[in-house]
């Protein structure tokens, strides 16, 4: 029997995907957390875990190296996603991809008048296409972190990034003026895997579904007990 292999990124997201997976009956044997291992087995005979930078998780599922993988859809978006299956959208890793600057800084204005500005981001693919479909034209600037920096060191007049919380924006006296879409993971398939190991890959894939499902009734559930208590 063949390996089914699920790509799965550091940080936040595995947090968070590692609840789901064992909804779905699939744990690591070792916690990705602490394991210096980057490929895992899991308690599902023929399928394991690798564990990667989120940018590269689309590549290693694109490309056949992983089945399967969960990614959020700012790094499927940037990577650019055409050849990849994205049956499930998984409802964690949620935040919003914006525009952000300084307080007091005009955006609206200077919008109007048509002013050509600096924006900063990690995220440039994704923050052209925004800025061309309003017709704004932007010198992007490409950064890998302290996004909030740009604008205060007066590299930037805005950023194109991530927000959860906004405690980050806040701390550094940004403030959000355009948000450019709801961002959450996915669960995303090689085309080829799909086929060539169906008999594997399809009850996976319908196990996390129903994961999923029951994560978001449970979720319902809550909060409607919740208003009921107020």
């Amino acid at each position: 029997m063949s390996t089914i292999t699920i790509a799965l990124s550091k940080g936040r997201i595995l947090d968070e995907t590692l609840p789901l997976l064992a909804a779905a009956g699939i744990t690591p044997v070792e916690d990705p957390r602490e394991s210096r291992k980057l490929i895992l087995a899991t308690n599902r005979p023929g399928v394991a875990v690798v564990i990667l930078r989120a940018s590269d998780v689309p590549t290693y599922v694109e490309y056949g190296a992983a089945d399967l993988g969960v990614a959020g859809k700012d790094v499927l978006l940037e990577h650019g996603s055409e050849g990849l299956y994205q049956p499930l959208d998984l409802g964690i890793g949620r935040c919003r991809l914006v525009v952000a600057t300084q307080r007091g800084f005009d955006w609206a204005t200077s919008i109007q008048r048509g002013a050509r500005m600096r924006v900063a981001s990690k995220y440039v693919r994704t923050a052209r296409e925004h800025f061309s479909a309003k017709g704004m034209h932007v010198d992007l600037i490409k950064l890998y972190g302290s996004m909030e920096l740009a604008p205060l060191a007066g590299l930037a007049d805005a950023i194109v990034d991530l927000v959860s919380t906004g405690n980050t924006l806040k701390a550094n006296d940004l403030v959000v003026v355009e948000e450019i879409m709801p961002i959450s993971s996915r669960l995303i398939v090689n085309p080829a895997a799909l086929k060539l190991k169906r008999g594997q890959a399809k009850p996976l894939i319908d196990a996390i579904a129903a994961a999923v499902e029951a994560a978001g009734a449970g979720a319902a559930a809550s909060a409607a007990g919740a208003g009921g208590l107020r």
